[in-house]
């Protein structure tokens, strides 16, 4: 046992005394740690060194931190009065302010774009997943670029699209690491996610053109903006100043708490804006161009839009500023990301950011639809799509509501473009397609369905009935709806090759000279007045025989009947 540590147990005169003495003495039986002497020991907020033969107060201020006068502090420290042969064993403590600093570095842990640096020998050159930077290191992340760097005390630092830094101190304590850090900003936003430096007695702060940022520990971001250095904090507390003001005017941010500091003033600290909401609809993405809306926010002036791979956004994929709440981002390949959203206010503060999961399955994109649209009159349904490319299948469905829970048709494993379908009868309809492809381990992966195309499935156009007034007329009429207009075709032929009559009319009904002797077929077309042209009817056959009239050409009655007519 040391003699200072003799001397303080003569003074606790009770065994009460004695706890209380030994809790507050450096080298208490309860406290003091045993190692092999010259062996040290990280013990915040000091290292403990174990003596070794030899040693004294002088040689350990001077191996520890390079300056011999620190004998006087190790001694006030450990309680020990004079610089004389510390026993073996003995454990000192060293405060970690005193330890020497020696070079640290960080390492980019996640990026997008094309981001740079630039060394302290203004070599420039592209950054890329594990490279190491050191003290003096500048970063540009350029349009559409974004980095994140990892230190060894697990703290990280995000550097979002056309922000630059520079690394003005990157340094650790010898023997225990204890961060020194310090980041200059010099454009653009930073966001640091800090380690407890308490313990470890650590430093890191954030610098910009016009404040200082300083942290134990926390979330918070940085960024430089047209008035000024906007500060916000997400976690734990930041304290921030001008340096170059006259008067101290220094503020600690809780956290949610953010503030301007401009040339002139240290801003007040101001709520952030609460995260945003978003609907849950759009946690399954379906299209290569991914969306998201928002409720929107009147204090809101903008929103900044994050793409990442992880929660916390550090290995961010893209990202953008919006000022409406409907935002959109394309070139984001299938998979499993997170979006957060956070809302601008009026001084340029970006608020508590939302953060939710979501899935991205667009791939195999489904074919175009061709038809049917709107409404078909038909006896059946030709469902046609276009191809897609290296198609192996195609999947139709059609249903009675636009969220396919009243399924009429599942149709699977279709190989053409086409499809007829005689099952669906009179009423409305949605219906969909998406197409299969072989996957390159043989399995089969279906992508997501179009977007649903509704129709309306009406009776089909009937024929013309056949009226005979036995005069030297013939009529026809039809079943029609108000305002439609109609193409009434007579031919010699089937196939409508030969056309005797072609006329068009509103009325559903048509009154013709009697044809020659012989066999027409007839059909009907009905135009809608929305200008949907329907299919033609059936076709129908019809037979003119020859028959007997007089002069006017009526025909030669006797009772019996028309003389010499038939149909």
């Amino acid at each position: 046992m040391s003699t200072s540590t003799t001397a303080l147990l003569r003074q606790c005169q009770t065994s009460l005394l004695v706890a209380i003495c030994l809790s507050t003495s450096p080298l208490s039986f309860a406290q003091t740690p045993r190692g092999e002497p010259g062996s040290v020991l990280a013990t915040p907020p000091d290292m403990t060194y174990f003596a070794q033969q030899g040693d004294t107060l002088s040689s350990i201020a001077k191996r520890f931190t390079d300056k011999t006068p620190n004998w006087t502090i190790l001694g006030k420290r450990n309680h020990i009065a004079d610089d004389r042969a510390i026993p073996i064993g003995t454990a000192i403590l060293i405060p970690l302010e005193l330890l020497p600093e020696e070079e640290s570095e960080a390492k980019v842990l996640a990026l997008a774009g094309n981001p740079t640096y630039k060394t302290i020998n203004n070599t420039e050159a592209p950054l890329a997943i594990g490279t190491v930077v050191k003290e003096g290191t500048q970063i540009f992340t350029g349009k559409n670029g974004f980095i994140t760097l990892a230190f060894p005390d697990n703290s990280r630092v995000s550097i979002p699209s056309n922000s630059q830094i520079s690394f003005a101190k990157l340094r650790k304590t010898k023997y225990t690491a204890s961060p020194r850090t310090e980041i200059s900003l010099l454009e653009g936003k930073v966001e640091s996610h800090v380690s407890s430096l308490t313990s470890n007695k650590g430093r890191f702060e954030v610098r910009s053109p016009l404040a200082v940022a300083g942290v134990r520990g926390t979330h918070f971001r940085v960024g430089v903006t047209t008035a000024g250095t906007a500060n916000e904090v997400l976690e734990g507390g930041v304290a921030v100043n001008n340096p170059s003001l006259k008067k101290s005017t220094g503020i600690i941010l809780p956290a949610g708490k953010g503030n301007i500091i401009s040339a002139s003033n240290v801003g007040k600290a101001v709520d952030l804006l609460p995260a945003p909401k978003l609907s849950e609809q759009y946690l399954m993405q379906v299209r290569p161009t991914i969306q998201f809306l928002i409720d929107k926010s009147e204090a809101a002036t903008g929103y900044h839009v994050q793409i990442s791979r992880d929660a916390q956004a550090l290995d961010v994929l893209t990202e953008n500023t919006f000022k409406d709440t409907r935002f959109k981002f394309d070139g984001v390949a299938d998979g499993a990301y997170f979006v957060r959203i956070a809302a601008i206010d009026q001084y340029g503060l970006e608020g508590i950011p939302l953060t939710k999961a979501f899935t991205l399955k667009a791939r195999p994109e489904p074919p175009f639809t061709v038809q049917p649209k709107n409404k078909i009159r038909n006896d059946k349904t030709d469902f046609v799509w276009t191809e897609a490319s290296n198609a192996e299948s195609y999947h139709l469905q059609v249903a009675k509501d636009d969220q396919f829970k009243e399924i009429v048709l599942d149709q699977s494993n279709l190989k053409d473009v086409q499809l007829s379908s005689d099952i669906i009868k009179a009423g409305n309809y949605f219906w969909r397609i998406a197409t299969v492809v072989i996957q390159k381990d043989g399995k089969s992966d279906q992508g997501p369905f179009s977007d649903p195309q509704a129709f309306a499935r009406l009776p089909a156009q009937t024929g013309a009935a056949f009226a005979d007034s036995e005069g030297k007329e013939i009529s026809f009429n039809w079943a029609a709806e108000p305002g439609q207009k109609f193409l009434i075709q007579i031919a010699k032929d089937p196939d409508f090759k030969t056309i005797y009559l072609a006329r068009e009319t509103s009325a559903a009904e048509l009154k013709i000279q009697r044809p020659d002797a012989g066999q027409y077929y007839i059909r009907v077309q009905a135009t809608d007045p929305d200008g949907y042209v329907g299919a033609f009817s059936s076709t129908q056959k019809i037979t003119i025989k020859a028959r007997w009239v007089d002069s006017e050409g009526n025909a030669i009655s006797t009772g019996n009947g028309t003389l010499g007519t038939g149909f």
